[in-house]
């Protein structure tokens, strides 16, 4: 028993191993600045984990075989079990500083450092259970959000209060999320109930939306392009059904949506 034990072991950590190293289930094609530093640092990661994996699994199918059909104390390791803890805590702990050593500069590029001085600043709104994109009108200003006047039934989906604020009667909302390519865009990203999340896989962009907060987020896109935006926060019942479109044109397509959008 515990030889097919260990060679269940064995085969299940290298099939593994081969899934990802092959790439069958993988990341959709990059298309944004950024994203390939992600992609480096996802695979970075992947080698330093898969590698303690598939060694964990080694390690775990030999103790099995040496203990086998045997009676008594066996010793496993030299020095008993002591050893070998000390030893993984250390090789795990020396792993996590050099990922996070690694990846903080990308991180920070993303999280931290404020997006460009010409980046499209488009404002988010997350609620049970969609997604709402509002743009600054031709007046390029944004109108004063209040929350106590959201309206989903009449349209009013930010708060909005066009009688009383000049700015805000031009706001375009739009329930998907469209974007010039080649040009900065800045995400303020805010919850009207719980958390939410904002996951789009081919910018490599993937934020929480904290109730309470507005969380700014910067990405560029690099290819034109229509795709999925998905929460990955459980949100409520109808979490799985919570998400977007995010549309990448050319600017002159993009501007003439604008156009289009500010006549409606």
């Amino acid at each position: 028993m515990g030889k097919l034990f260990a060679a269940a072991v064995t085969v299940i950590a290298l099939v593994s191993a081969g899934v990802f190293i092959s790439h069958t289930w993988w990341l959709p094609p990059d298309l944004s600045v950024l994203g390939i530093k992600i992609d480096d640092q996802i695979f970075e990661t992947m080698i330093f984990t898969g590698t303690l994996f598939v060694a964990a699994q080694l390690a775990l199918a030999a103790f099995v075989l040496q203990s086998s059909g045997r009676t008594g104390e066996i010793k496993l390791f030299p020095g008993g079990p002591m050893p070998m803890v000390v030893l993984a805590t250390v090789i795990v702990g020396l792993e996590v500083l050099s990922l996070v050593f690694v990846g903080t500069k990308v991180w920070a590029k993303i999280f931290l450092a404020p997006a460009e001085a010409n980046a499209v600043h488009i404002d988010v709104q997350a609620g049970q259970f969609a997604f709402y994109f509002r743009y600054p009108g031709p007046d390029g200003k944004f109108g004063v959000p209040h929350p106590e006047k959201i309206d989903e039934g009449n349209s009013n989906f930010f708060g909005l209060d066009p009688k009383n604020d000049t700015a805000a009667r031009d706001d375009i909302v739009s329930a998907s999320l469209v974007v010039p390519v080649n040009q900065p865009i800045l995400l303020t990203m805010h919850s009207k109930d719980v958390g939410h999340s904002l996951f789009i896989p081919e910018m490599r962009l993937q934020q929480d939306f904290v109730p309470g907060l507005i969380i700014p987020v910067h990405f560029t896109a690099t290819g034109l392009t229509k795709t999925e935006v998905v929460c990955t926060q459980l949100c409520g019942l109808g979490h799985y059904n919570m998400r977007a479109y995010v549309q990448v044109l050319s600017k002159e397509d993009y501007a003439k949506w604008l156009t289009d959008q500010a006549s409606q």
